[in-house]
């Protein structure tokens, strides 16, 4: 019976890697950095901060066209258990909601995070019907340019007042309170 590992296998694995740890610097490839300095992640948390307001502000003020100038290409966003892909698809399910004079809920920023590559972030913050909080929004917006974001991912959910059953509270848990 043969060896299925041939005792070359050792040599010619160490060989590879010696061969590509060593390769000259010039063909190797090169990553951009992957942190932006605090100033520059603090410019882009009160831009995404800026357009998700202003995201908001279409709602409030039936500017549908204002609403889909923010939305990604590809945008994917989530109502319930139906999920919408692409910005046609969104836009189609979100057109009724701008029929009317009122809006029928509206929300805003109260948090936003930035990754530190600069490229995309999360806000996040309540979902209000007649001046009543029911729900929290949570968004993925993208850097498309210099100062330019679109919303890639759009999700909400519910505000609960207790914890469904079988689901874990974790509103309990904190650090050293498993």
């Amino acid at each position: 019976m043969s060896d299925p590992y041939p005792r070359c296998l050792p040599a010619l694995a160490a060989a590879l890697l010696t061969g590509c740890a060593a390769a000259p610097a010039a063909h190797r490839p090169t990553s951009p950095p992957l942190t932006v300095p605090a100033a520059a992640r603090g410019s882009a948390t009160e831009q995404v901060l800026a357009t998700e307001r202003a995201f908001a502000k279409s709602m409030a003020d039936r500017d549908f066209s204002a609403f889909t100038a923010l939305l990604a290409s590809e945008a994917i966003f989530f109502n319930g258990s139906k999920v919408m892909h692409g910005a046609a698809e969104v836009a189609a399910a979100w057109q009724p909601y701008f029929k009317g004079a009122a809006a029928p809920f509206a929300w805003q920023p109260d948090h936003v995070e930035v990754l530190p590559s600069g490229t995309l972030a999360l806000s996040t913050g309540p979902v209000y019907v007649s001046g009543e909080v029911v729900g929290r929004f949570n968004s993925i917006w993208r850097l498309e340019a210099p100062g330019r974001w679109q919303i890639v991912f759009d999700k909400g959910e519910a505000v609960c007042a207790v914890t469904p059953p079988g689901q874990p509270d974790f509103s309990r848990l904190s650090p050293g309170n498993p």
